[in-house]
């Protein structure tokens, strides 16, 4: 005897599978339908950040300067005892309390050569870079670091789609936020003064601070020279006094190749190029302040 076929059972099977299939669709179409763009992006929650939760070239800045007069400047630091990227510490939000803790017990006489490798009481160059970068696009502890070689990272982060790179002969202007690199060192741009020289903010030692350039003919009394020993002396008082050098040499202009960010990834909502740098300053020392 045949069995009796049950049609509302195969029509309520029939209706669930082709449900099935249509949600499996509409899932697949909107991955692929999102740009390649945004999948590449950077993360977008900045826990310094307090005026906005995409990073920008504000929280850039304020999280470069967060370490200024508090941290010593120690080859290796912010590196992995391997010596191959980033470290604990350049993983992680915040100044590390180490840091500052050992700043706390030097004097004027610090040589960062009776220091070497000890990694977890400062940062290097490129760990301060890599740390900073660390502080503005990630929201939490432990993620892959940005630590690298001050001669690589620049074109590493073009190699990201994050911006461009530009050879230090084709250089004709400075931006802040700009990253400036070679296999000796990298800076970050606070901002080009009217007699070409550059208000820049770098781990060097003895410590991470604010220094300027010489104009690019070589005068050393440029005006980025004396803004940054005027902001030195005025917000770093104590650090100003054991440390007083604020200048960097004619160098700093030439044999760097430059990052540029890409706007799209470091917005400036806030107008910050469009400012005079000292204006800049003021605003983002403003903007830490509160």
């Amino acid at each position: 005897m045949k069995r009796k076929i049950q049609y509302k059972r195969l029509m309520i099977l029939v209706g669930f599978i082709i449900f099935v299939l249509i949600c499996a669709w509409l899932l697949v179409r909107a991955f692929l339908s999102k740009p390649s763009s945004e999948l590449s992006k950077p993360a977008e929650i900045n826990t310094l950040n307090t005026d906005s939760s995409i990073p920008d070239l504000s929280s850039f800045l304020k999280t470069s300067l967060s370490p200024v007069g508090k941290v010593m400047y120690i080859w290796g630091g912010g590196w992995n005892e391997e010596d191959t990227g980033a470290g604990v510490e350049a993983t992680r939000l915040g100044l590390a309390p180490a840091w500052v803790e050992f700043t706390s017990q030097q004097d004027s006489s610090y040589d960062y050569e009776d220091h070497l490798y000890e990694i977890h009481n400062g940062l290097d160059c490129s760990g301060f870079v890599g740390w900073v970068l660390y502080n503005t696009f990630e929201h939490e502890d432990g993620k892959d670091g940005y630590v690298a070689l001050s001669g690589e990272l620049p074109s590493d982060l073009a190699q990201k789609g994050w911006g461009k790179l530009i050879p230090a002969a084709k250089i004709d202007s400075y931006e802040p936020g700009d990253i400036l690199g070679n296999e000796g060192h990298i800076y970050i741009v606070l901002g080009e003064m009217e007699d070409g020289s550059v208000l820049l903010v770098h781990s060097s030692p003895p410590g991470v601070q604010i220094s300027g350039t010489p104009t690019p003919n070589g005068d050393l009394s440029s005006q980025a020279i004396l803004l940054a020993n005027s902001i030195m002396s005025e917000r770093y008082t104590a650090w100003s006094e054991k440390y007083p050098d604020h200048t960097v040499d004619l160098s700093y202009l030439q044999g760097y190749d430059q990052f540029r960010w890409d706007p799209s990834i470091l917005t400036d909502v806030h107008g910050l190029k469009k400012m005079p740098t000292d204006s800049r300053m003021d605003y983002l020392f403003s903007s830490l302040e509160n």
